[in-house]
């Protein structure tokens, strides 16, 4: 037993709880953790230049490696306020991440002191668990009991308020000794797993619905076996893509109303039965419950209790993580499969598979426009780029676009930001998920809002040498909320196009306003202006071989069309196409097209 600071113990439970390294923003009221964090060394940090921004790349460091937690801190009061956005990005998602904040003295809480909220009290919402530590002595237990939160159950955010001379209160504590608690998931059950695999064998067009719940459980693999075993098509959601390959023969597209490709609405509204396992039927998947349900029975395996029903009845429910019930179905499908008691679904398969084969379920890419159309844009990103790049994005057209026509071939190789969607998430995202992963090819894609809402994390990774591609699709345009408003028939605060007195006269990116360019290299990185589709993979190279010798973010902006219209619709049934196979403009319902 060692007499020592509350905050260094804590220190030294993150380094036992696998902890390498901290995203933050120093400041009065958690000085002591820095202190702490400088006498340890063995816990590196990344500086951010907006708190907001040292959450969204915890949650990146998260989301990019199997095991990881990210841990973001920051000061007390609008540090804390500040790192709501990433609690409920993370929490939204599953993700676990450990937000740690400094707080006012115990004796001037509640006195309206200087930077002193009740974080914990704000945060609570958004955490499976938040809470101010009011004893030195709790210190110890109360981040045992964070860690063991973050990763039993339904993984999520957990945020620890210390105040200040919590943090500077000497207590007993023994390092050596100390152990994470094991973390506790619920299991199927044989009985459960049998009862499913009853009901998918009384179907005749089955499929299997892979959710972000398989790739937080590592449990791609097993999901490709059982979908192989059984011949089942699979449609990955948005959180769920890359849990197997792209290419893979049982892959047969995602489903829903924006993020999703046409065969595969087609081939979800054909079947009769699907199973889903750690998927949340999100609304802009399933579109209306109605027409979602209509005509097919499900199965919903899912590690939350209270998310099977949530958005309707399933046929039959199942409380259990995604990898625990996979292993389950497999080794029973492979019995049932040896005894009789159930077929492969070759025939399904085989229509499915037709359908994504058809020229009639593609969309158009190749156009030859300048400025550049963005579907010819996904098109140069799928040519430069390898099977082994990992894109990370949030939302928006570009997010929109890129679920539509890019392609994912693994796990963790999709970074994005599912029902939150907050503006600004991609770059430190895509920052976190260098630091966890040296070595990863990186492409982080984002609209000019998006980018502009926190692109000082550029200079981040200039000072810390975190290498990676921005692709900046730059229409001037907050452009999925001008597609939005057309059904208000309007076309209004959605325009970011200025002349910029400050950009060359014969330069074309004078009239879009922000200089990107300007801006990207006065931060410390490069940046590339693409004005034609042959010059994007020139860019490219120019890129890579910067960032090899630099080591720094290289940012290329592609001036686009300032209005392209992306495929969606209100009902997976009802999406609008907005380019024919020949590139002519699709029918479209005239309230949705007025404003041509």
């Amino acid at each position: 037993m060692a007499r020592m600071k509350a905050i260094e113990a804590a220190v030294c439970i993150l380094e036992k709880e696998g902890v390498s390294v901290a995203f933050g923003v120093p400041g009065a009221a958690i000085n002591p953790l820095y202190a702490a964090l400088k006498a340890h060394g063995g816990i590196g940090h990344i500086l951010a230049r907006h708190v907001e921004a040292a959450s969204h790349m915890a949650e990146g460091y998260t989301r990019a490696v199997a095991g990881n937690i990210g841990v973001c801190i920051g000061t007390s009061g609008p540090a804390g306020t500040d790192m709501v956005t990433g609690l409920y990005s993370a929490s939204a998602d599953s993700i676990p991440i450990l937000c740690i904040t400094g707080q006012a003295p115990r004796a001037r809480l509640h006195k309206e002191d200087f930077q002193a909220v009740d974080i914990s009290a704000i945060a609570r919402p958004v955490t499976k668990w938040a809470t101010t530590v009011m004893e030195p002595a709790q210190v110890p237990g109360v981040f045992q009991q964070a860690f063991h939160l973050m990763r039993s159950g339904r993984p999520g955010p957990v945020l620890i308020d210390l105040p200040i001379d919590v943090q500077l209160a000497e207590i007993d504590f023994d390092p050596a000794t100390y152990a994470p608690l094991p973390a506790w998931k619920p299991r199927a059950t044989r009985a459960q797993v049998e009862h499913a695999l009853q009901l998918l064998s009384q179907a005749e067009r089955p499929l299997l619905v892979a959710g972000g719940g398989i790739i937080n459980a590592d449990a791609c693999g097993l999901l490709v076996e059982l979908a192989e075993l059984l011949q089942l098509p699979v449609i990955p959601t948005l959180m769920g893509w890359g849990s197997l390959p792209d290419d893979h023969p049982l892959m047969v597209g995602m489903c829903g109303l924006q993020t999703s490709h046409r065969y595969g609405n087609a081939n979800l509204l054909a079947s009769d039965f699907v199973l889903g396992i750690g998927n949340r039927w999100a609304n802009r998947h399933t579109g209306s419950v109605e027409v979602y349900t209509r005509g097919r029975k499900f199965v919903h395996i899912d590690i939350e209790p209270t998310q099977i029903g949530r958005v309707f009845a399933p046929d039959y429910g199942i409380v259990s993580d995604a990898g625990a019930a996979l292993a389950l179905l497999v080794e029973v499908a492979r019995e049932w499969l040896a005894e009789g008691r159930l077929r492969p679904r070759s025939a399904w398969l085989a229509e499915c598979q037709a359908r994504k084969q058809s020229l009639d379920y593609l969309r158009k890419t190749h156009f030859d426009q300048v400025p550049m159309k963005p579907q010819r844009v996904y098109q140069c990103m799928n040519n430069a780029f390898g099977r082994d790049t990992c894109y990370v994005s949030t939302i928006g057209l570009s997010q929109i676009a890129a679920a539509q026509f890019l392609h994912v071939y693994h796990p963790r190789h999709w970074i994005n930001c599912g029902q939150a969607g907050p503006l600004g998430w991609t770059l430190p995202a895509a920052l976190g998920v260098r630091v966890a992963d040296p070595a990863r090819k990186i492409v982080a894609l984002s609209g000019d809002y998006d980018f502009q809402f926190m692109l000082e994390e550029l200079a981040v990774g200039a000072q810390f040498k975190l290498p990676y591609i921005h692709v900046l699709v730059n229409n001037s345009y907050l452009g999925l909320i001008r597609q939005a408003q057309r059904s208000f028939s309007m076309d209004y605060c959605v325009q970011l196009a200025f002349d910029n007195l400050n950009t060359e006269a014969d330069e074309p990116a004078r009239s879009y306003g922000v200089d990107h360019v300007k801006v990207v290299e006065g931060l410390g990185c490069k940046a590339i202006r693409v004005h034609r589709p042959d010059e994007f993979a020139p860019a490219v190279q120019q890129a890579e071989a910067w960032m090899a010798e630099h080591r720094t973010p290289v940012v290329i902006e592609l001036l686009l069309e300032r209005v392209t219209n992306i495929a969606m619709g209100t009902e997976i049934d009802q999406i609008n196409e907005f380019e024919d196979l020949a590139g002519s403009a699709a029918d479209a319902p005239t309230a949705i097209a007025m404003l041509d």
